[in-house]
């Protein structure tokens, strides 16, 4: 009997993946399978799986890096066993975050003269959003309770281009969040309206740097510039959070002259993304306070089971060490020229598909300008009223050839626009750029010749007869 066994273990070790018997099987769903497999097996049982996806470097959705050289990619997976927040094991990784957040707040023009300027590393900017909202709130509370004043109803002003994680923030804190419409005639946030919804129960306002529906900048100069009015006015102590994942990493290297960092005066924390312009592989962000005055002391925790006693600001706690050796990598190989050179790279190639794309006969830019190394063009009015297909139809028509190009409508006020968005990573060449717009161009060749309206023009068409009917019936026609 256990010489038996010893033969099937034997020939499982030794036949060939596709000759095993586990290649005859389904993957688990729902189970762990009963008894063990070779690594070899389980690799290719799971890489299988993979296979049906888009290329990352085709996915033209995603902000977050898809390519390192090859140096980044072997220091990461040497790292990848090392956990951050152990500290005492590793005191060194805690060492090289400090050093990246000290360069990441000279990047931004911080006044803080010590020598650990204060920042915290996230999972990504999402986290990074998080803590900075948190940051500000926890500083109105504590005011409001000095001064004796109520602090149960805390609200925040965003425009309603906002990323789902204020969403979650406003949701999971229980604070307000009052967003300024965005329109056809104002494509980013606009100070006054922004100002228009404080008052004394705001713990900030957030502009953008980057924003993720539009790839546009809120001026964050002009809304210092009202704040500081409507601060001095009211006698309020109203501050700046900048959301800027993306722009967080553009700006410094291409714009190095515009002011929307530190160098204002309201403007007390900035977040980015790691993960994005940043460079580095997913799990990745920053926040960085103007002052360790600004960051509230109850943000802090404190363990002592690691070996030592170990302060940390973050709603995670345990995370990989892995994305901090790859942005530290990427800060030394790359330098301030080379972080200018490919985020130029970047741009020029935005610019390139911006300028192509708008002279296809179909569509239009939302905006004439590229702000950052993305932007968004929609379908001509008059275009969509006689053709029989969507910007939907043209994103699984781009699918078939491999790259992902989302369309989706745009945020309340304006969401009857479809619109379709392109972001340009390291890693997307011109060649690539110039296959992308044959390929457009060959599917709208081929959707153009339609006898018959695509189930999503049949939907699009029936969603407009209802908001005539409803606009018609309550007069607002007349």
């Amino acid at each position: 009997m256990e010489k038996k066994r010893e033969e099937r273990e034997s020939a499982t070790v030794t036949t060939a993946v596709f000759g095993s018997k586990e290649m005859l099987q389904s993957a688990p769903v729902d189970k762990i399978p009963e008894k063990s497999t070779t690594a070899e097996i389980a690799y290719r049982i799971v890489q299988d799986e993979t296979y049906a996806q888009t290329q990352p470097r085709l996915n033209l959705a995603t902000f977050v890096t898809t390519y390192m050289d090859e140096y980044a990619t072997k220091l990461m997976n040497d790292a990848i066993d090392i956990n951050y927040i152990d500290e005492t094991e590793y005191p060194r990784v805690a060492v090289m975050c400090a050093k990246c957040i000290n360069i990441i707040a000279n990047l931004w023009n911080t006044p803080e003269k010590n020598k650990w300027k204060t920042g915290a590393l996230g999972i990504g900017s999402s986290e990074a959003c998080m803590l900075g909202g948190v940051a500000a709130w926890q500083r109105w509370k504590n005011r409001r309770i000095k001064e004796g004043k109520p602090y149960d109803k805390p609200n925040f002003v965003i425009s309603s281009g906002y990323q789902v994680v204020w969403e979650k923030f406003a949701q999971l804190w229980q604070i307000e969040m009052r967003t300024v419409p965005l329109t056809t005639e104002k494509l980013s946030l606009c100070p006054e309206d922004a100002i228009a919804m404080c008052d004394e129960n705001t713990i900030c306002v957030v502009p953008i740097q980057g924003v993720t529906w539009t790839g546009l900048n809120d001026d964050v100069e002009a809304l210092d510039a009202a704040l500081d009015k409507y601060n001095s006015k009211t006698g309020y102590d109203i501050p700046i959070h900048i959301d800027a994942a993306s722009g967080g990493f553009i700006l410094p290297f291409l714009y190095p002259e515009k002011k929307w960092d530190f160098r204002l005066k309201w403007v007390l924390s900035i977040s980015t993304s790691g993960h994005k312009y940043g460079l580095v592989y997913p799990g990745l962000g920053w926040v960085v306070w103007k002052d360790k005055k600004y960051l509230p002391d109850t943000m802090s925790f404190s363990v002592n089971y690691l070996g030592a006693e170990i302060s940390q600001v973050g709603l995670n706690f345990s995370r990989p060490a892995a994305q901090i050796l790859g942005q530290y990598y990427q800060f030394i190989r790359l330098g301030f020229e080379g972080y200018k050179a490919i985020h130029s790279s970047c741009m020029e190639i935005a610019k390139y598909l911006h300028s192509q794309i708008g002279k296809m006969q179909p569509f239009r830019n939302y905006s004439t300008e590229v702000h950052n190394p993305l932007f968004i063009w929609e379908m001509k009015p008059e275009h969509a009223k006689n053709c029989k297909w969507t910007l939907y139809d043209l994103q699984d028509k781009l699918k078939q050839n491999g790259w992902m190009v989302p369309a989706y409508t745009m945020p309340a006020n304006i969401e009857s626009t479809v619109v379709m968005r392109i972001v340009v990573r390291q890693g997307f060449s011109r060649d690539m750029a110039d296959q992308l717009l044959t390929d457009i161009a060959a599917a709208v060749a081929d959707l153009e010749k339609l006898q018959y309206p695509t189930p999503t023009r049949i939907a699009a068409d029936n969603k407009m007869k209802v908001k005539s009917t409803i606009f018609t019936h309550t007069g607002k026609g007349k």
